[in-house]
């Protein structure tokens, strides 16, 4: 298990922001939480990063942007992660910090990034997002996700 193993359900406050990664024979099931909605998307992207990277004290050596048009929360959740596992494999760059921000008709996210040679790896890097089990809302003490990525 990576990042706060913390009980993220009951005990937290709605302020709080967190992640933990749970691995399992061939996957990592990843949930995250925090005040909104688009904080806990970047902490969805901190757990799938810390599943197979050590980013802590990497500087990063450029920024991505991202634009994801308005979908369902869920469907946001699955976009998001699927662009940082494509900007991975295709040009070697991990996330080393993530913000996200609410824009007209959709979510601007910036990508803090360093080339995967950068870090010290400490698995292997997840492969895809599966659709089982994803879920993203809000609720009493402010937003969660649950998501499973394939190794």
């Amino acid at each position: 298990m990576v990042g706060d193993t913390g009980d993220y359900g009951q005990t937290r406050r709605p302020d709080e922001s967190g992640h933990r990664a749970v691995a399992q024979e061939d996957e990592v099931h990843i949930e995250a939480w925090a005040a909104s909605r688009e904080h806990c998307l970047a902490e969805a992207v901190a757990a799938m990063v810390e599943c197979f990277a050590d980013v802590s004290g990497v500087r990063p050596t450029g920024v991505g942007r991202i634009r994801l048009d308005e979908a369902s929360d869920d469907d946001l959740l699955a976009a998001l992660l699927d662009e940082v596992l494509y900007r991975l494999e295709e040009y070697g760059q991990v996330p080393v910090d993530v913000e996200a921000d609410e824009a007209e008709g959709g979510l601007d996210v910036r990508l803090a990034v360093a080339g995967l040679s950068d870090v010290r790896l400490t698995g292997a890097a997840p492969t895809s997002v599966t659709w089982e089990d994803l879920r993203i809302g809000p609720g009493p003490r402010g937003w969660s996700c649950a998501v499973t990525v394939d190794g």
